[in-house]
């Protein structure tokens, strides 16, 4: 639930829906060349030229994707659009714009709106993109958030998942399964304090975890820098459902098979104390955890000294013959059947 310190609380129906929404968006500006028009008409107007659009549309639900317990609004607003600007990220493409959609009930008011616009208008600034639009609407089951991504790329920059070959390298950037360890923690806190309410948690043991759960990054970084390593990528995802999904993804839609090696696990020493601590395999975790927000990507097998030795990168397998099926090698040099356990919305 919210924590409102601030004893200030202004009812959103003393607005009305056109009086909110002047009030979110008053510190939205207009960077990109490619927007003609943002807030304030019927519909935005972009000019993309001769660059081809990439739109991606995500959903945030109270309660099924996070829990105002222990999630900041601030930080809900950043992670909120992060996430989003990742599936753009994972076509190679620039984002240039988002729209914000929420609908919310009436146990919160504007000063709780303001603080989730706050972390809205930072990652905007952060990523370099437009608020061009949306929707608000009321809500009988707390707060949902809808944002929809736009970006460009030259057509010849574009990267989908049904590009990958036999005998391609796997690849991943940063470090994976920190974001579910933090989590975990978070949950176990959650549990503390509604036994004893009166607990205070440290957690500085785990500052890199609860970070990479509350505040995700999109790789925007990456982009840049297949540019200046001159590599095109054969095919790419974002890593929000967990690793082994991801793969299982890029290998349905290639037609391939893949090789997953578990000593090639790039993992974040404190998430391998944190396992320990939980008594979780780490293996387990960082293949199954999700919402990493790395990018997962094949490259041919030509390009590997381009990126053997950069440290964004992690050649964590290689693709095969789609007969061969998908597996993980463990480091006893055993293979498994790699299967699907990550976030499914649906079911969970």
């Amino acid at each position: 639930m919210i924590e409102d310190k601030n004893p200030q609380r202004t009812s959103i129906a003393q607005l009305g829906e056109f009086g909110l929404i002047d009030h979110l968006t008053k510190n939205f500006k207009i960077n990109q060349a490619s927007t003609l028009k943002g807030i304030g008409d019927d519909a935005a107007v972009l000019d993309f030229k001769d660059k081809k659009v990439v739109v991606s549309t995500d959903l945030l639900i109270e309660g099924v994707h996070f829990d105002l317990a222990y999630m900041p609004l601030k930080h809900l607003g950043y992670k909120a659009v992060t996430t989003n600007i990742s599936d753009i990220c994972a076509m190679n493409a620039k984002a240039t714009q988002i729209t914000v959609s929420i609908a919310v009930s009436n146990r919160f008011p504007l000063e709780a709106l303001d603080e989730l616009f706050a972390g809205i208008n930072h990652a905007a600034k952060e990523y370099n993109v437009d608020v061009i639009g949306g929707d608000t609407t009321s809500s009988q089951k707390g707060l949902i958030i809808s944002i929809t991504a736009i970006g460009e790329a030259d057509e010849d920059e574009i990267v989908y998942r049904n590009g990958a070959k036999q005998t391609d390298l796997l690849v991943v950037t940063g470090d994976i399964g920190a974001a579910y360890m933090g989590l975990q923690v978070l949950e176990r806190e959650k549990q503390v304090f509604q036994v004893n309410p009166n607990s205070q948690p440290d957690l500085d043991a785990y500052t890199y975890l609860i970070e990479r759960q509350l505040k995700p990054e999109a790789r925007k970084d990456i982009r840049t820098l297949f540019h200046a390593l001159e590599i095109k990528p054969t095919s790419m995802i974002d890593i929000s459902d967990g690793l082994s999904s991801e793969i299982m993804h890029l290998c349905k839609q290639s037609n391939v098979g893949c090789n997953l090696y578990e000593d090639k696990l790039p993992l974040d020493p404190q998430f391998i104390s944190v396992c320990e601590e939980f008594n979780i395999d780490s293996t387990t975790v960082a293949i199954n955890g999700g919402e990493d927000y790395e990018l997962l990507f094949t490259i041919a097998m030509e390009d590997f000294d381009k990126i053997k030795a950069n440290p964004n990168f992690s050649i964590i397998g290689h693709m095969t013959q789609e007969s061969e099926g998908i597996h993980l090698v463990t480091r006893a040099n055993t293979k498994i059947p790699l299967k699907a356990r990550g976030w499914d919305s649906i079911t969970e």
